[in-house]
């Protein structure tokens, strides 16, 4: 599989040429921004339509280019296309790796005046900082800080199956059973690559812990890769399979969490935008849904950052796009965006008050894992590894998880095999 930079090489030269005109043609435009980006559901595109109109408040033209695609695959396929063609947004939803393969490319523009005047270095932790900046310079800009490795459930389902809050894999298992026998599907899930990959990466760090996650998924060592411990990892992460329904191939995420919230599901392993269906469907975290770290996984903390990066632009729309990244860090849309979306502010200095106390656990354990050690990036949501690894990590993950006769041995094996042919 080609990588994102091998396969820009051909088109280097004309797109150096165009970027070029496109920047003399965008300085004599009205100062606005183009967004690209794939918040696309209700709660999402409300809090989205926050952050235009503080940027419309000051002036300042917003072109949304919204990109429906949860994992956001569609939006870089468009998003290449446009960069190729020399005409890339002002601003776009990259994250992780590659925004560091977007800084190589030389297309992204610095945003370190706006940085030191706002006391970025002062105001972002440390771990998200970092995911920021190419080269030592800022280049994006963080719009939240998602957890990972959540467990979410249906109380009056456990009420009926006779089961509480699961804690360990152990614990999960034998409410799954319970659950079934109460009449309910024990785990409510989709069948799509990157949701089995979600699932199986809180399934390694509940087993192997943060170490041997860092080793396998993030530093992609072989012997990690192939090992007793992910074997192990395998095994269990089949296990699950037993808890989920025969009709959750190609369901959306969204889909599985109303199982949750109808109470036709007992439990959902997903990420906090998951509370944003809950949220949106009027429901009180803590009383008609509850939510805990993912089994064996109190200690860590599986982030995903979402953020916008910039593209070099000149003359009034560096300005807007300066102003952007302003706006995107103050706590009226931080406040905003987070409520709706289910995660937790990327400045940790703010009133947590009309967050719900899902949300003010979730930067309580940020806080701690941070100080611990336990903060580890999710190679499921883009934050871990490049996007031609996580790819082949996907294939091997979801056709292990849904084949009949392939042993936990072999899906290491390839596990190994498909990281050193992407690297």
């Amino acid at each position: 599989m080609p990588t994102f930079k091998t396969s820009f090489k051909k088109t280097a030269l004309a797109l150096a040429t165009s970027v070029t005109a496109s920047l003399a043609f965008a300085s004599a435009q009205a100062a606005e921004v183009e967004v690209l980006h794939w918040w696309t559901s209700g709660g999402e595109a409300r809090a989205a339509n926050v952050l235009k109109e503080l940027m419309e408040a000051e002036g300042y033209g917003w072109e949304d280019f919204a990109v429906a695609g949860g994992g956001g695959e569609t939006a870089m396929t468009v998003l290449k296309s446009r960069a190729m063609s020399g005409n890339p947004p002002s601003a776009a939803q990259i994250k992780g790796p590659e925004i560091q393969e977007w800084g190589e490319l030389g297309l992204l523009g610095e945003l370190d005046e706006v940085a030191a005047a706002e006391g970025w270095d002062e105001l972002l932790p440390g771990t998200v900082a970092e995911v920021m900046r190419h080269d030592g310079q800022y280049v994006a800009v963080p719009v939240n800080v998602h957890r990972v490795n959540w467990l979410w459930a249906n109380p009056e389902v456990l009420e009926a199956a006779g089961v509480e809050m699961p804690t360990t894999l152990d614990e999960l298992f034998a409410a799954g059973e319970a659950i079934r026998e109460a009449g309910f599907i024990p785990l409510a899930h989709g069948g799509q690559a990157w949701q089995d990959a979600t699932v199986f990466e809180s399934v390694l760090l509940a087993t192997g812990g943060t170490a041997f996650y860092q080793q396998a998924l993030v530093d992609l060592d072989p012997e990690a890769l192939g090992g007793e411990q992910m074997v192990e990892a395998l095994t269990t992460f089949k296990r699950l399979r037993e808890l989920m329904d025969d009709d959750m191939s190609g369901r959306d995420w969204n889909i599985a969490t109303s199982m949750v919230i109808e109470g036709s599901a007992g439990m959902q392993l997903m990420g906090d935008w998951a509370k944003g269906e809950f949220t949106a469907a009027g429901l009180t975290a803590g009383e008609d849904y509850l939510c805990a770290a993912a089994p064996g996984t109190q200690d860590a903390f599986t982030f995903n950052i979402d953020s916008l990066a910039m593209f070099r632009v000149e003359g009034e729309e560096r300005e807007a796009q300066h102003a952007l990244a302003r706006l995107v860090l103050e706590p009226t849309f931080q406040e905003a965006f987070n409520l709706a979306k289910g995660s937790i502010p990327a400045r940790p200095d703010l009133d947590m008050s009309e967050f719900d106390s899902c949300a003010r656990q979730s930067l309580d354990d940020f806080q701690r894992t941070a100080e611990e050690g336990g903060l580890v990036p999710s190679m499921a949501h883009g934050m871990a590894v490049r996007a031609d690894v996580q790819g082949a990590i996907f294939d091997v993950v979801t056709n292990y998880f849904n084949s009949r006769d392939m042993a936990a041995e072999e899906a290491a094996r390839r596990m190994v095999n498909a990281a050193q042919a992407a690297l």
